[in-house]
């Protein structure tokens, strides 16, 4: 028994620490181990540590069984694999290690000295360190190679994104690894390079202490700076709020403190926190739906020092070289839930996003202007970060396989519009390039291949015109890749819903996981619009009507056997061999040395009507019109039939049903059901 990843088996994982986040991290790591037979075991010295530590994470349990994100027996094998003790040789066998104890690099030392005498010597050993260099923690250490540090953030069970810090020592194939292995287990992974703090943490405690001086300078209270930096940033919460959610007053001042040294003069513990924690409490902020309304030149005051400064700390970051523009967006998105710095300054825009800044920096000793928000400014141009992953992949015989992988774990790999714009872009260099023989299009994670398209371009739609353009957008993608010359495999590692089969559908072939329990489908119906981006058309050719307007009708997900059934998928594989499979496929189709069969099918005999289907509460407008559609795609021309489909979608978006479908999902959910008045 155990979990599978990259040549590894994991059958038992420890955690070294029950304070604050040990626990929470255990209890990710049984939540994906318990349903393959693994488990966990939580050390610390403290009785009373474990005690809080377990009785934690059973109420954690106990929560998610009654809202139904734990079926019982699932709930019941987390519970059975969990240990909490003080017996470090409890430890023995586990396949990895996760310290997570006070932050102290001569502590943690010690602790990995202990844990180093005990496991194998192919365990990886980890530490939950947020600001020390993984040099200065494993320096005690014989085999440094299999060591790195994994930086998870508040909640972690909940919170996908974990710092992955390689020291200098650590092996190339334990850092690739560790990156897989984070991500098959729902999160989302960065590579940083080692520097105190890392890459995250001195954005979060740089704002921290932004808003702090902005108290002591007068221009606002705490509660006031609070409230307005949920504006200035984007934040779900205010500065001192997240310190008091977090607990993280102690570990802010030290952390601040070791950053002057380190990092620059700027940093340092403000007298405001140093006082706080003297008195031992909370931070005064508003509490749930109470406002600090702050108005006027007091407000721009406050916005405008706290944008300086997080673009500031952010772009320094940047220069720094320890991370990837893409990748640094992406964790502030998703681990601190603000604004990232390429979309902030270009909300406000580049030269604009430099001239706060430059006014920080000059009211603010030893704060630095970095010089990639300078050069950005200079060219007049917005930042471009990119929602995709791509990877040049060698074969033997010299071509390349460009592997694209699409990167929105906030939305399910959703297409948006810059999105579809990569993707496009992606596709003509892949065409261009004559070195790339073909290409493999997956998703990041392991939930979903891509979830859909943006239903706030939907949402959006003010004419049919409208529509037709949107819909366009989507279908000319499908037909580039279609059209490409080289192969093109959609490795379809999760749910491919709406926009996103309508992608695959594009591709050579389809591959899809075995494991899923649901895998794709094209649910437009219930948001009162039908597949647009090409679905309509392809899925009744490549089905047959027969099969494809019951499908395309109801909305009805396929599960990956009927995916297979359908012909939607050629191939069913284990999700850690998707990608490889993937891959040798274009690899096979590029020299020609193996052709998909062609299931591009139509029907002799077109009725003039389709046969009655029980669609539910869905839109009896929106499905004759849809029903057109596919009687019409069974029956012409492919490149006609496409344009129907556009012409069609432009008339739905004229439709009531359409409004109140879009409407609904916005507002509700996918899960509500619209009201449609078939009109």
């Amino acid at each position: 028994m155990g979990l599978q990843i990259g040549g590894r088996t994991l059958e038992k994982v420890a955690v070294i620490g029950s304070g604050q986040i040990g626990p929470d991290i255990a209890l990710h790591f049984v939540k994906v181990l318990a349903p393959a037979g693994g488990s966990v075991v939580v050390v610390d010295i403290s009785e009373d540590a474990l005690a809080a530590g377990k009785k934690r994470v059973e109420k954690k349990i106990a929560r998610g069984e009654k809202r139904g994100a734990f079926k019982p027996d699932h709930a019941a094998a987390m519970r059975a694999g969990l240990t909490f003790t003080s017996d470090y040789n409890d430890i023995a066998g586990a396949a990895i290690v996760v310290e997570a104890a006070t932050e102290d690099a001569g502590l943690k030392g010690r602790i990995f000295g202990q844990i180093e005498a005990i496991v194998d010597e192919d365990a990886i050993l980890l530490s939950n360190s947020s600001h020390i260099e993984p040099e200065r923690i494993f320096a005690p250490l014989k085999h440094i190679g299999r060591t790195a540090v994994a930086h998870y953030f508040f909640p972690a069970e909940r919170n996908p994104v974990v710092e992955v810090v390689p020291g200098e020592g650590t092996d190339d194939e334990v850092t690739d690894w560790l990156m897989n292995f984070y991500e098959r287990i729902g999160k989302v992974p960065v590579r940083v390079g080692s520097r105190y703090g890392y890459a995250v943490d001195p954005i979060f405690e740089g704002i921290f202490q932004a808003a702090a001086l902005c108290v002591e300078e007068g221009l606002g209270t705490v509660k006031e700076v609070d409230y307005v930096a949920r504006y200035a940033l984007g934040m779900t919460v205010g500065p001192f709020t997240a310190m008091n959610l977090t607990g993280g007053n102690p570990i802010t001042q030290h952390g601040l403190g070791e950053m002057t040294e380190r990092l620059g003069p700027w940093f340092g513990s403000p007298a405001l926190l140093d006082t706080q924690l003297e008195k031992g409490e909370p931070w005064q902020v508003c509490g749930r739906g109470e406002k600090a309304e702050v108005e006027g030149e007091r407000k721009d005051a406050i916005v405008n020092a706290l944008r300086g400064a997080y673009l500031g700390l952010c772009f320094d970051i940047i220069d720094s070289g320890i991370i990837s523009i893409d990748d640094f967006e992406l964790a502030i998105d998703v681990a601190l839930d603000l604004h990232g710095p390429c979309k902030l300054a270009n909300m406000v825009g580049v030269e604009t996003a430099l001239g706060l800044v430059d006014d920080y920096a000059a009211g603010h000793a030893g704060f630095r202007v970095p010089k990639s928000l300078a050069t950005q400014a200079a060219s007049r141009k917005p930042f471009a970060p990119s929602n995709l992953l791509e990877d040049d992949l060698l074969l033997e015989n010299g071509g390349v396989i460009r592997l694209i992988r699409i990167r929105r774990p906030k939305v399910l790999n959703a297409l948006d519009n810059a999105t579809y714009d990569q993707l496009n872009a992606a596709i003509d260099d892949v065409a261009a390039a004559a070195h790339v023989v073909g290409a493999v299009i997956s998703g990041f994670g392991h939930k979903a291949f891509v979830s859909g398209a943006d239903v706030n371009a939907l949402a959006s739609i003010e004419e049919p015109a409208d529509g037709y353009a949107i819909a366009k957008k989507a279908q000319d993608l499908s037909r580039r890749v279609e059209g490409l010359g080289k192969p093109v495999v959609a490795a379809i590692n999760g749910m491919a819903f709406g926009g996103g089969l309508e992608l695959a559908l594009g591709c050579t072939a389809r591959i899809g996981v075995a494991d899923a329990k649901v895998l794709c489908g094209l649910p437009e119906v219930n948001l009162g619009i039908i597949p647009a981006g090409g679905g309509t058309t392809r899925l009744t050719r490549l089905a047959g009507w027969e099969r494809a307007h019951v499908l395309l009708r109801t909305g009805r997900p396929l599960s990956p056997m009927d995916a297979l059934s359908h012909g939607i998928v050629s191939h069913l594989v284990p999700s850690d061999k998707l990608l490889g499979t993937a891959i040798s496929l274009v690899a096979h189709l590029s020299r020609g040395r193996m052709h998909m069969p062609s299931t591009m099918v139509t029907a002799d005999d077109v009725p003039e009507s389709l046969p009655e289907v029980d669609i539910g509460h869905r839109s009896q407008a929106v499905d004759k019109l849809l029903s057109d559609a596919i009687l019409y795609a069974a029956a012409h021309d492919k490149d006609d039939a496409f344009e129907f489909e556009l012409r069609t979608f432009e008339k739905i978006c004229g439709l009531k049903d359409m409004r109140i479908g879009v409407d609904n999902f916005v507002a509700n959910g996918p899960r509500a059901k619209a009201e449609f008045v078939h009109a």
